[in-house]
């Protein structure tokens, strides 16, 4: 039993010796191992893309590993695709390191290793198959030593920001915007009623007696067609009058006829054996012959004629039976397109709206997104200068160069801007959170961290609104996707992140 005392207290003395040389154990730079070495993170913008990139303090001789996260700012989206070349720089002279490809979607992890303190530039370059990108850190400071970084940077506390992480927004649609400077205009708020536009309605009609056959069974009122598709036949055969091949047959026998008249006189004619006077009457008949030849021959196969669409779009209404006998001029069928409309509002006569004060007009689509007729190069028509009898209204007609995917008469909300512009701060209106009246907004404060911000807000121009209080330019905002992150502060708990740091 003491032999055995003795053993347990020899191995419980080296046991306390080696982790007394653990606790003492040193990194190349003098540090011990086990410090917790301090991190930074930056997030920049430009046009095309975001950067979110975490890294530890950089230090002299030691590799330092970056997570920098890339999202494609149109959509949104990781980065899935290229190289990023991080480069640091200090004066004429600098090193730099390149990911070939991302460790995991969106994340690029290059690993570089100074060899100078102080003050250095920090560039990233993007390279995908879509595009190419620069940004860089101006200022990022390389520190000899661990202590001397944990001195100069100290220690990092809560700040009580949201975090939302990159891995989280890329899975769901989720967009920010920039707060801008733009113009705001005064605005008469209505509704207005989707009229087709002039020449964007074509009415087809028989160009021959006959009866009706469809060319499809499934030719309905808005079927879609495309440009110089069949859409029906008149047939004439078995017809004892008006047969459509027998009168094909004669308009050619007379044509041909015609013809080889005109070829002899003229001759005649250029020999100077007949007079002008004679040709002129067979050139005329010749005319003649050949152009109702033509009529008549004109979309003619197989003994019928050829109803055909005059462009894309869809068909609006159908006024006949599959089988229907009906005479030449006959409506049979009308086509429509999306691609111009009307847009009809009306307002009452006492804002004074003219032509020249009215200088926008923005309309909602069939999704409840804003936009304006400028968006479509279109134009404000007509205003009407009378009220009508049973509604004491003034119309205002603008023409929407936009593919409108709702029926004609349908209404949408309508908003007519008028007088002159002032500039304000403006936010896309999908990125207010409305509690009661009161809004506010999800600030980006850094690529993974946001604040919910109170605002207070003007006047409202389509899919921008004035922010009068609470937030300053070049602040970026959650315009799609803003509810998710509100949901994510109220969690209560901070979820761990999906990548490797």
């Amino acid at each position: 039993m003491k032999t055995y005392l003795i053993i347990v207290l020899a191995f419980m003395a080296i046991a306390c010796k080696q982790n007394n040389e653990d606790n003492h154990a040193h990194n190349p730079d003098g540090s011990h191992v086990g410090d917790e070495i301090p991190r930074l993170d930056y997030t920049i913008w430009t046009d095309k893309t975001e950067l979110f990139v975490e890294f530890p303090v950089l230090i002299v001789g030691q590799p330092g590993k970056f997570a920098a996260h890339f999202t494609e700012m149109d959509k949104h989206q990781p980065v899935r695709e290229g190289s990023v070349t991080v480069s640091l720089i200090k004066g004429d002279k600098g090193i730099r390191a390149t990911a070939e490809a991302p460790s995991s979607p969106g994340i690029f992890s290059p690993i570089i290793q100074p060899k100078e303190a102080g003050l250095q530039q920090l560039v990233f370059h993007l390279s995908t198959p879509q595009y190419s990108d620069k940004i860089v850190i101006e200022q990022v400071m390389v520190y000899a030593s661990l202590e001397e970084a944990k001195k100069a940077m100290g220690e990092a506390g809560e700040d009580g920001s949201i975090s939302f992480l990159k891995e989280q927004a890329w899975k769901i649609e989720f967009q920010t915007a920039p707060v801008v400077k733009g113009e705001i205009f005064d605005v008469i708020k209505t509704s207005g009623v989707w009229q087709p536009a002039q020449g964007s309605v074509k009415t087809l009609v028989a160009t021959a007696n006959g009866a009706i056959n469809f060319a499809a069974t499934n030719l309905t009122e808005g079927t879609e067609v495309k440009q110089g598709q069949l859409l029906m036949n008149v047939s004439s055969q078995g017809l004892a009058n008006n047969n459509l091949s027998a009168d094909v047959a004669k308009a050619k026998a007379n044509f041909d006829q015609a013809t080889s008249e005109y070829n002899r006189k003229k001759e005649l004619y250029e020999s100077k054996i007949i007079p002008k006077s004679e040709f002129e009457k067979v050139e005329s008949n010749y005319t003649i012959a050949k152009s109702q030849y033509q009529s008549i021959a004109s979309g003619v196969s197989g003994g019928s004629k050829q109803i055909r669409a005059p462009f894309d779009g869809f068909i609006r209404t159908i006024n006949v039976a599959n089988g229907d006998y009906v005479n030449q001029g006959a409506v049979l069928i009308s086509v429509a397109t999306e691609e111009s409309k009307v847009l009809k509002s009306q307002i009452a006569p006492t804002y004074g709206l003219t032509m020249q004060n009215i200088k926008n007009v923005w309309y909602q689509t069939e999704k409840g997104d804003w936009k304006s007729i400028s968006d479509s190069e279109g134009e404000i028509l007509s205003i009407s200068k009378d009220v009508e009898r049973n509604s004491p209204l003034i119309s205002v007609y603008a023409k929407v160069n936009d593919a409108i995917n709702l029926p004609d008469g349908s209404l949408t909300q309508v908003q007519i801007a008028m007088g002159d512009a002032e500039q304000a701060t403006l936010v896309p209106q999908s990125a207010l959170l409305e509690d009661y009246g009161n809004y506010s907004v999800m600030l980006q404060l850094s690529g993974e961290s946001f604040e919910r911000r109170p605002i207070s807000i003007g006047k409202r121009n389509g899919k921008n609104v004035e922010v009068l209080k609470g937030l300053q330019l070049g602040d970026v905002v959650v315009t799609t996707g803003a509810y998710q992150v509100k949901m994510a502060s109220m969690s209560g708990s901070t979820p761990a992140h999906g990548h490797e740091h």
